[in-house]
């Protein structure tokens, strides 16, 4: 009974019966997920298992009512749509227009008075008469040789013109060997050469101390003058109008000598004032006397404080030359004698006459000046009006003032160190606080900033790197003259652009650090011939004009302007270059994006690109469909 009792004890023990509930539990649940799962598999099975479970099925039955899984997910944020690519075309344009300057075409000229040489001013199409194709170089176009090389020769195909060698044939301007042109550097007032002229100058006013960098050549010619300029650290800008004889400013280029398209008309030069060293005219045309020496006053404008302004040629030494001048004495005489009035009321004294040579200086101050100017009726002062302004700005007879001084000892504007220390030395219109929102310490800056990027720049384009490679350079916006000023140990040049509607004026800087440039209006062409340079600078360009003009327009007259094989490197934000290289595929050039000289993280990053080789049809071609040849 003991044994009994105990078994009877352990079954209804509370222990054993948790035992057996768990067991329970597993059995039935294990069961249940069985079914459930032979279940599944029979609803999901292919057409032909569920046939074979299902043969008396109805034939008519949906025989796959139950479709796969589908795991996609069926809410999401459909792809930004790819936006399209710009529609522009750049097809070559017609052979004739491989000289074309927009803004000096001649045909557009004619519509505008002769009235005091109005008609060869600037006169641009609108932009809806703008080219919107390439210009092509001439067939049989050949890159220009090396300088110094080129000062003295240049290919004919590249400037198929040979008036000049027959017009001044006597006077040794150019002569056509072959199959180019040479250019001794004979001028109408320098028969023993631009050389020996220039040591003609030298003897009158010091040219090698460095008091003397930057030149203003008017009526250049075929730019000699400032060709031989170049070789003696003196940067001359030089300009004449448009085919007053045929092709010489575009002889000059071709060159390699700085030059532009230019006339003294009715409006300023494109120049700050206090900008040149020195000013010079050989035989240029210019009527100097006449218009209430209007003309000389603009000179005086842009000539700097202690700046010479050099005249040879009618009426200087008339005496000499007036039978062949084929002018009366009296004529030539009166001519000389309004020129030293005109010069006298713009408070100027005479240095020398010598020969066929007459020296002018300009005075440091103007004290003397405003004391004198009711005895010897100087013309007057101008008033409330910038005289850096110089874009389509009316030139005035009236005198422009230099800044105030406290002493007559003292310059204007300050004192500027001589070459090369003025390059590096904080300009006066720095120093003085003139400029506003630019001090001496931005401009120390901006120096080391540029020479980084200018040894950045080398590393990415090695014709920029090969010494000689490149003649003439283009900075679209120059700013401080940074870039320019960090290349000046190379053997090139560089035109530095500030575009006039920028916030600061900074060209006058520019010409106190001894470098040269021009005002620039980006939405217009430039005044110059196509196919000027050798490489194009911007920094920022396209961000600055994004919402003044097309981005395509200005890269057409960049096209236009740049020598086949000639390259570009352009800064900007990589969303601008992105558009950018857009187009500048479409205009068949080679382009690349790379990184900031800071590294990858930078957003502004730099494009550069080489202008592809090509020309226009042979003449013997149809003509009707011009087409680039690569």
């Amino acid at each position: 009974m003991a044994n009994w009792a105990l078994i009877i004890q352990n079954c209804v023990s509370k222990k054993q019966n948790q035992q057996l509930t768990r067991l329970y539990l597993l059995t039935f649940t294990t069961f249940i997920c069985t079914m459930f799962y032979l279940l599944g598999l029979w609803h999901h099975s292919p057409p032909s298992l569920a046939s074979h479970h299902s043969l008396h099925a109805p034939h008519s039955a949906c025989p796959n009512s139950n479709p796969p899984l589908n795991f996609s997910a069926t809410h999401f944020s459909p792809d930004p749509p790819t936006p399209s690519p710009p529609q522009f075309q750049a097809p070559p344009c017609h052979p004739s227009l491989s000289e074309y300057t927009p803004c000096e075409d001649v045909l557009r000229s004619l519509r505008f008075p002769r009235q005091n040489l109005i008609y060869r001013e600037r006169h641009c199409p609108t932009p809806q008469d703008s080219l919107r194709c390439r210009i092509p170089p001439p067939f049989g176009y050949r890159l220009p040789l090396r300088w110094p090389a080129s000062r003295d020769a240049a290919w004919f195909a590249n400037v198929p013109h040979k008036e000049l060698t027959i017009e001044k044939k006597n006077q040794n301007w150019v002569r056509f060997e072959g199959d180019r042109f040479i250019f001794p550097g004979g001028g109408t007032m320098f028969p023993r050469g631009a050389s020996s002229y220039i040591d003609d100058i030298g003897k009158l006013i010091n040219l090698k101390d460095g008091s003397i960098r930057t030149a203003l050549d008017t009526g250049c010619g075929v730019a000699s003058w400032g060709a031989y300029l170049l070789s003696r650290d003196i940067l001359a800008v030089s300009f004449a109008p448009r085919d007053t004889h045929e092709a010489q400013v575009q002889f000059a280029l071709e060159r390699g000598v700085p030059a532009l398209i230019g006339v003294i008309a009715s409006i300023r030069l494109p120049y700050p004032s206090r900008a040149f060293d020195m000013a010079h005219c050989s035989r240029c045309l210019i009527p100097w006397d006449q218009n209430e020496g209007i003309y000389l006053n603009e000179v005086d404008r842009v000539l700097r404080p202690g700046g010479y302004w050099i005249l040879s040629g009618p009426p200087i030494n008339w005496e000499s030359h007036w039978k062949g001048w084929e002018r009366t004495r009296e004529s030539l005489k009166d001519e000389q004698d309004a020129i030293e009035k005109v010069a006298k009321s713009l408070c100027w004294k005479k240095l020398e006459q010598k020969g066929d040579l007459a020296i002018w200086q300009k005075p440091t101050n103007h004290i003397h000046c405003k004391i004198t100017r009711k005895v010897f009726k100087n013309r007057p002062f101008c008033e409330a009006k910038d005289p850096d302004t110089a874009w389509y700005t009316k030139m005035d007879t009236c005198l422009t003032p230099l800044p105030e001084v406290n002493d007559i000892r003292e310059v204007s504007g300050g004192e500027l160190s001589k070459w090369p220390e003025r390059l590096t030395s904080v300009p006066p219109r720095i120093s003085s606080g003139s400029l506003k929102g630019i001090t001496g310490d931005m401009f120390k800056e901006n120096n080391d900033v540029w020479k980084k990027r200018v040894a950045y720049y080398k590393s990415l384009d090695y014709q920029l790197a090969e010494r000689g490679r490149y003649r003439n350079l283009l900075d679209m916006n120059a700013y401080l003259g940074g870039f320019a000023a960090a290349l000046i140990d190379d053997p090139v040049w560089v035109m530095n652009t500030v575009p006039v509607e920028s916030e600061f004026n900074t060209l006058g800087v520019i010409y106190e650090r001894g470098l040269i440039g021009t005002y620039m209006s980006w939405c217009e062409a430039m005044s110059t011939y196509p196919r000027t340079y050798d490489f194009i600078h911007g920094d920022s360009v396209f961000s600055f004009y994004q919402d003044r003009c097309k981005m395509e327009d200005i890269l057409l007259e960049m096209d236009r302007i740049l020598r086949p094989q000639g390259s570009v490197i352009l800064r900007d934000d990589v969303d601008v270059l992105l558009k950018v290289k857009s187009f500048t595929d479409a205009m068949q050039w080679d382009s690349r994006i790379a990184d900031h000289e800071k590294g990858p993280h930078q957003r502004e990053k730099i494009l550069f690109a080489v202008k592809q080789y090509w020309t226009a049809p042979s003449p013997d071609q149809n003509q009707s469909t011009p087409k680039a040849i690569n």
